[in-house]
C-alpha cells in the first residue's frame, strides 16, 4: 500500500463528462452536474490535474465513485462483475487450463466452456470497461494540450508537470487499446483528436491498431519517468517497455509478422533497468506486496481508501471455500468460487519442492466432475490479504493486496521465448540463465535448474504457467502457441464437455458485443459470430 497514491485516488471524485463516444448504444455514463463542476472549472486549477489523472488510474482499480458500490461509472453494468481487472481475469483465465469458477450467474459459464456469443454480458462488461477507460484517457489528453495550458495561464514548471501526467495517460490508453487489440482484434477507434459525441467511430483493423499502439509507446518512451522513479502505481518507462515487449512477442498473432528481435530488445531494457527478483514468491501476492521486489507496475488496493468487488478482492475471496479457514487469508469469509484445473496442477512436480505450487487439497478432488461443486478442483492459495510480516490487512473483506500487472520474471521469460523463436540481440546462454534465476528463487536452491537442452518453447510455456498463473496472461500465451482452440491441447471443460473437446478457432477472438454492433453501422463483426 502506498499512502500518497491512495489519498490521491480517494480524492478523485471528478466524473469526466461525455465519456463513451458513441461506442455502445445502451451504455450510459453518469452525467456531470453543471451546477457543481464544469470542465473549465476543473482544468483551470493546477491542483486538479493530479486528481483527474488519479481518476484515470482508478478506472483500472474501481468501478464507481463511492468505493465498492454506489455511483457506478457505467450504468447498466454490475459493479463487481464489471470492474476492469475482474472482467479481465474472467476473459484471460476462465477459458484456459488454469482456472474454473463455480458460479452459474447469467452466461458466465460460457467462458470456461468456450462457447460464448456476441450477446454474452460478461464480454460486454470487458468491452465496455476498455472503452470507458480509453474515453477517460482521451478526455484528459484532450484537455492537456500545450495550447490549452497556455490559455489557462500556467507557468512553465506547471506545464511540465501536466505534460508528464499527459504522457502517463497516453501510456494507460495504449494499455487499454492493447487489451482491445488482443481480445477483440478490429475495434472502433477514437482518440483525443475526435470531437466528442459528433460521429460514429470507424473500425480500425487489427494491424493498424498494432501500429498505433506501437507508435504511441515509442513516441512517449523518452518522456516517461525513468524506471523506479515515479510514484508507486503509476506508469514509467519500464511499464511502457513491458507493454512493447508483449506487443512484439505476440505480433504474429496480430497479423504483423515476427517481431521477436524487438521483443528481445524491449524485454532486455526492462531487465537492465535495475529490478531484482523477489526471494519470497508468496510475498508478491500478499497485503504488503507494495514492498515486494520485481513488481514493475501494479494496481494499488487498500481496504480503507480504495475498495472494490473486483481486483484482488475478487481473487482472494473467491479462492476460499470448503474446509479452508478464511482467517488464514486475512478475510472474514470465502465466496466458494475459484479453483485450478487438473491439467495446470500437473505442471508442477509431485512433491512441494517448487514453492510456487500453492494449492489447498484437503477435501478437494483434483478432477472437476462438476464445475459448480467447490470441492471439485484444488483451491489456489497464492493470493492473500495477509502481510508477509504477519497479521491481516486493514479490512477483512476488501484486501490491501495490490494487483501486479507487470513483473520482472515475465520480462525474463519473454526474453527467453523471443530468443528461442529466433529473436536477435540476445543469447541462448543468457536466456537459460534468466530462466534458472527464476527457478532458483522458486526452489530456494539450484535443484530445479535446467540445462540448455531442456530449455524449449514447450518448457517456457509451462514455466509461464507456473510463474504467472492467475495473473491474466494465460489466454494470450496459449493463443500465441496455437493451443487455445482446436485439438492440440485439451483440458477439462474445454468446449463444455467434462473431458474436454476441440473448439472452433473463432474463439481466439471475442466478438464485438451485439449492443455496439446495433449502435454503430460502421462495425463488422469478427469472423464466425
Amino acid at each position: 500500500m502506498n499512502t500518497k497514491i491512495y489519498k490521491t485516488i480517494s480524492m478523485a471524485v471528478i466524473i469526466l463528462s461525455m465519456l463513451i463516444t458513441a461506442c455502445v448504444k445502451d451504455l450510459d455514463t453518469i452525467p456531470l452536474d453543471d451546477d457543481v463542476l464544469t470542465s473549465e472549472k476543473i482544468y483551470s486549477d493546477f491542483n486538479n490535474y493530479e486528481k483527474v489523472l488519479a481518476k484515470v488510474y482508478a478506472g483500472l482499480a474501481v468501478s464507481g465513485q463511492m468505493g465498492p458500490h454506489g455511483a457506478n461509472d457505467l450504468s447498466g453494468l454490475d459493479e463487481g462483475f464489471g470492474q476492469y481487472t475482474r472482467a479481465y481475469f474472467y476473459a484471460q483465465e476462465l477459458p484456459t487450463d488454469e482456472a474454473i469458477l463455480g458460479w452459474n450467474d447469467g452466461n458466465l459459464r460460457d467462458y470456461q466452456e468456450m462457447d460464448w456469443s456476441a450477446s454474452n454480458e460478461f464480454i460486454f462488461n470487458m468491452y465496455s470497461r476498455i472503452f470507458y477507460q480509453i474515453s477517460l484517457c482521451n478526455e484528459f489528453i484532450r484537455e492537456t494540450t500545450d495550447a490549452k495550458l497556455t490559455d489557462r495561464g500556467f507557468i512553465e514548471t506547471q506545464k511540465q508537470t501536466i505534460n508528464l501526467y499527459r504522457t502517463e495517460a497516453r501510456c494507460l490508453r495504449a494499455l487499454s487499446y492493447y487489451h482491445a487489440l488482443d481480445m477483440f482484434g478490429s475495434v472502433p477507434f477514437v482518440t483525443e483528436e475526435d470531437a466528442v459525441g459528433s460521429f460514429l467511430p470507424e473500425q480500425i483493423s487489427r494491424t493498424d491498431l498494432f501500429d498505433y499502439v506501437e507508435s504511441e509507446l515509442l513516441d512517449i518512451e523518452a518522456d516517461l519517468m525513468a524506471p523506479m522513479t515515479n510514484v508507486y502505481g503509476r506508469m514509467d518507462q519500464a511499464a511502457a517497455w513491458m507493454l512493447l515487449a508483449k506487443l512484439y512477442l505476440n505480433a504474429e498473432v496480430y497479423g504483423k509478422g515476427t517481431k521477436y528481435t524487438e521483443a528481445v530488445t524491449y524485454s532486455k531494457k526492462v531487465i537492465d533497468a535495475g529490478y531484482v527478483l523477489e526471494d519470497n514468491y508468496a510475498k508478491m501476492f500478499m497485503a504488503d506486496n507494495h514492498n515486494a521486489k520485481g513488481i514493475i507496475f501494479a494496481i494499488p488496493y487498500d481496504g480503507v481508501n480504495t475498495k472494490t468487488w473486483g481486483g484482488t478482492c475478487f481473487i482472494i475471496n473467491a479462492e476460499v471455500g470448503g474446509t479452508m479457514l478464511p482467517a488464514d487469508f486475512g478475510i472474514s469469509g470465502g465466496w466458494w468460487g475459484l479453483r485450478a484445473k487438473p491439467q495446470f496442477v500437473d505442471k508442477f512436480p509431485a512433491d512441494n519442492s517448487d514453492k510456487r505450487k500453492m494449492f489447498y487439497t484437503a477435501g478437494q478432488s483434483k478432477d472437476i466432475n462438476d464445475m459448480f461443486n467447490f470441492n471439485h478442483g484444488y483451491a489456489v492459495t497464492k493470493w492473500k490479504n495477509v502481510k508477509s510480516t504477519g497479521g491481516a490487512g486493514s479490512n477483512a473483506t476488501h484486501p490491501d493486496t495490490d494487483q501486479p500487472i507487470f513483473r520482472l520474471a515475465d520480462a525474463y521469460l519473454m526474453y527467453a521465448e523471443a530468443v528461442l523463436r529466433g529473436g536477435q540481440g540476445g543469447s541462448a546462454a543468457t536466456a537459460l540463465d534468466y530462466v534458472n534465476q527464476i527457478r532458483t528463487k522458486a526452489y530456494g536452491n539450484t535443484t530445479g535448474n535446467i540445462t540448455q537442452d531442456q530449455l524449449t518453447l514447450t518448457f517456457i510455456l509451462d514455466e509461464r504457467a507456473r510463474e504467472l498463473y492467475w495473473e491474466g496472461y494465460r489466454r494470450t500465451d496459449l493463443i500465441r502457441y496455437g493451443l487455445f482452440t482446436g485439438s492440440g491441447y485439451i483440458w477439462q471443460w474445454k468446449g463444455g464437455v467434462q473431458a474436454g473437446i476441440a473448439t472452433d478457432a473463432k474463439f481466439n477472438l471475442f466478438p464485438i458485443p451485439d449492443a455496439d454492433m446495433g449502435a454503430n453501422p460502421n462495425l463488422v463483426q469478427n469472423t464466425g459470430y
